[in-house]
């Protein structure tokens, strides 16, 4: 089980607007930030869509939260 905090400030790192959703372009960057140029569009969109429960097309921490305990 992942703690709580750190996946907060993990999900920050993505959520490069702070607006609370991650989407697939601010994934992209932010794994191309961490060091992973290889996350194309593409494959960005395909993370967020198998961690998007309501379909809305972005990532909230909730829903990252919820992908860490699987």
């Amino acid at each position: 089980m992942a703690d709580i905090n750190e996946a907060r400030a993990t999900f920050d790192r993505y959520d490069a607007d702070g607006d609370g959703q991650v989407t697939p372009d601010e994934f992209k960057r932010a794994m191309a930030e961490m060091g992973d140029g290889f996350v194309t569009g593409p494959v960005a969109e395909a993370v967020i869509k198998a961690k998007d429960a309501d379909h809305d097309g972005k990532m909230s921490f909730d829903e990252f939260w919820q992908a860490l305990q699987a």
